[in-house]
């Protein structure tokens, strides 16, 4: 059934304006970008946020500033809890194939996420990884991120899980600092 052959009793054009006039999108909860080419590239959820220093951060804006280092080849941010600022920053990295100093990257990609989005953005922590844990279909788990920063464990549903050594390795990180 079209939207138009629905109306309100005896006023079919309020019913356009009611409840289409001001719908020209759909909100879908995801972000994303035209690029030159005319693709669209999704980039995260929007709904996704930390709030820094009273500022609310979008995850997917950090990780969108670091996979704009040339060195980076992919990024996941979660907030972790802190007791001045409410959440931090920490961002999981994997690199793409060279020579890195880790201790000068880390430095480098902090003062990059604060010249693109503002020194309010700069990652307390940055973890590098081989991998991120993913799904099958190859989505980013953030939850388990979440949870390796604020429990250094993992608990749930991890059946979806593409590689569980991604996790393991992730969670004895944190064992060794």
């Amino acid at each position: 059934m079209a939207q138009h052959d629905r109306t309100i009793w005896g006023d079919p054009e309020r019913y356009v304006q009611q409840y289409w006039s001001a719908c020209r999108r759909v909100f879908h909860r995801r972000r994303a970008r035209c690029d030159a080419d005319g693709y669209y590239w999704v980039l995260g959820r929007v709904d996704d946020v930390m709030n820094v220093s009273g500022h609310r951060l979008s995850t997917m804006e950090v990780e969108s500033a670091l996979v704009k280092h040339p060195a980076v080849a992919e990024a996941a941010v979660v907030g972790k809890p802190h007791e001045i600022t409410g959440q931090a920053v920490c961002a999981f990295v994997t690199l793409k194939k060279g020579d890195h100093d880790p201790e000068q990257l880390a430095k480098d990609l902090r003062q990059w996420v604060a010249h693109e989005i503002g020194s309010f953005a700069r990652p307390e922590e940055i973890r590098f990884t081989e991998a991120l844990p993913k799904t099958r279909s190859g989505k980013i788990m953030r939850r388990l991120l979440r949870e390796i920063v604020t429990t250094h464990s993992v608990t749930g549903d991890v059946t979806t899980l593409e590689d569980m050594t991604v996790v393991t390795n992730l969670a004895s990180q944190h064992d060794e600092d």
